[in-house]
């Protein structure tokens, strides 16, 4: 029984921290490197991501600077950011990219906090989803005998415990991205 717990802990873990990661792409109205972990620069006829290629670094609460190690890669960088869904304008100096980060407007506020609900949603499905097959799981040793009846019963109430505990984690981590989308 420990062990089928255990198991739906650990994938319970990974849908919060999979809404984590995906909660630090949506553009807020301050920089963050994070912003641009998915963008990928063509460098040498491969696909690699930004941060392999440039140092991203934060001077401001509004502005980015991006230093590639290789000044050759600079024009590649750029464009990969205008073809991003960020919504940014780099501007190139020959040394460095600057983006400043442009405030959000009220509406462009609400599709985000739109975006992450939606991103959150599908979240505390795929922890429903843990539950369930974790159920199932549980009702088959019952049914082989690996449970007794009572064993079962207490395995999926525990397996219910886990799955409010980690839907409230999810609660937290939206409540905190939207408070950070909705501050002017």
């Amino acid at each position: 029984m420990e062990v089928i717990k255990k198991s739906a802990e650990e994938k319970m873990k990974k849908a919060v921290k999979a809404l984590e990661d995906e909660f630090k792409t949506i553009r807020t109205g301050r920089a963050s490197a994070a912003l641009f972990e998915n963008i990928r620069v063509d460098y040498y006829e491969q696909k690699v991501p930004l941060n392999q290629v440039a140092t991203i670094s934060i001077p401001e609460a509004r502005l980015v600077i991006i230093q590639p190690w290789d000044r050759s890669v600079l024009a590649e960088i750029e464009k990969a950011i205008q073809k991003s869904e960020l919504s940014v304008n780099p501007n190139n100096d020959g040394k460095v990219i600057r983006i400043a980060i442009p405030p959000l407007t009220e509406e462009r506020r609400k599709e985000l906090a739109k975006v992450a609900k939606n991103i959150a949603e599908k979240s505390r499905v795929s922890i429903r989803n843990v539950r369930r097959d974790t159920n199932e799981d549980i009702k088959k040793k019952e049914k082989d005998s690996s449970l007794s009846e009572d064993q079962a019963k207490r395995g999926m109430d525990e397996i219910q415990k886990l799955t409010d505990k980690y839907i409230e984690e999810i609660n937290a981590v939206l409540g905190k991205k939207d408070k950070e989308i909705m501050e002017i």
